[in-house]
């Protein structure tokens, strides 16, 4: 087990050095905070200055090792935008990203599995077409404009809930419901066709045979054979919310999570904090996909670890 998790850290060290290294690069090629953080009418000099403070001015290859020495101390300078440790802000925002992926995921996994299984019973039904329809939906529905719909309709005409910020726990049930919704319409395929297969194998007609209840053969046998698929894609859609969906639901519920930060570093070309938020983020990644290894080994344990 040890020996495991070593393996997989350190592979993920790899990965995590890949990604911080690609994002320093394209950081120094497109962006020029200096443009960015001085006035127009700064002189060549003040210019000059002030790429000598941040240490714009020496070689690429000295930025690179100077960047990887701080980096393995976790140490990435002060923000050019906000003048506080990068790191520091990135820990500020980290709960609150994976509070709202958390929350919006396994609300998203919790809903999937009873109208996945209810779908799985008769093939071509009714309840089996409204969800296939239902899940169409979901999935073609952009989920910026699916924000901004709850917004209209439960903020502004229904006035049931806040539209932004994170003043109160009623604060995060839109932002929660816009990143569940097209994460819930994959799920619930998934867990639909894995029933459809397992619930035509012979054991479900040997335990239905020998006068088990349906209810277990359906939820304990027939699911538990069939959730490893739920589960990698459980996982992959709390990665997808960490790394991609959040900077969408939290620009547009104005959440001050990760995602917003980093699209404002973007638009201030905050080099500092944007390799720092990236860092945090595939390292997040990194834990996640080690966690989930060791879920599939709770669910089947033929799996071994190795």
């Amino acid at each position: 087990m040890g020996r495991y998790i070593l393996k997989r850290f350190g592979h993920g060290i790899i990965v995590i050095f890949g990604v911080t290294v690609f994002v320093f690069v394209i950081t120094r090629m497109v962006g020029d905070p200096v443009k960015v953080m001085l006035p127009l009418e700064a002189t060549i000099e003040q210019r000059a200055a002030f790429e000598k403070q941040l240490g714009l001015d020496r070689p690429i290859w000295v930025q690179f090792i100077d960047f990887m020495t701080d980096m393995a101390g976790l140490n990435f300078g002060n923000s050019l935008w906000q003048h506080r440790p990068a790191m520091t802000i990135v820990l500020e925002k980290l709960p609150l990203t994976l509070a709202l992926a958390f929350l919006g995921i396994g609300l998203a996994f919790a809903l999937s599995i009873p109208l996945g299984i209810i779908a799985s019973l008769k093939p071509g039904g009714v309840s089996d077409r409204f969800t296939v329809f239902i899940s169409l939906i979901g999935l073609s529905i952009p989920q910026f404009w699916l924000g901004l719909l709850l917004i209209v309709v439960f903020a502004v005409q229904l006035r049931w809930l806040p539209t932004s910020g994170v003043d109160s726990p009623a604060h995060i049930i839109l932002p929660a419901i816009t990143m569940a919704l097209p994460a819930l319409a994959r799920l619930v395929m998934i867990v639909r066709s894995s029933m459809i297969d397992e619930l035509n194998r012979q054991y479900v007609k040997t335990c239905t045979a020998k006068g088990l209840p349906f209810y277990r053969v359906v939820g304990v046998h027939a699911l538990r054979n069939a959730s490893l698929p739920v589960v990698t894609l459980c996982g992959w859609e709390l990665i997808r919310a960490v790394a991609g969906y959040s900077v969408v639901v939290e620009t547009v519920f104005a959440w001050p999570g990760l995602g917003l930060t980093a699209m404002q570093a973007i638009e201030r070309e905050d080099l500092i904090l944007l390799q720092a938020i990236v860092f945090t983020v595939a390292l997040v990644v990194v834990v996640i996909n080690i966690i989930m290894d060791f879920v599939y080994t709770l669910i089947d344990p033929r799996l071994k670890l190795a």
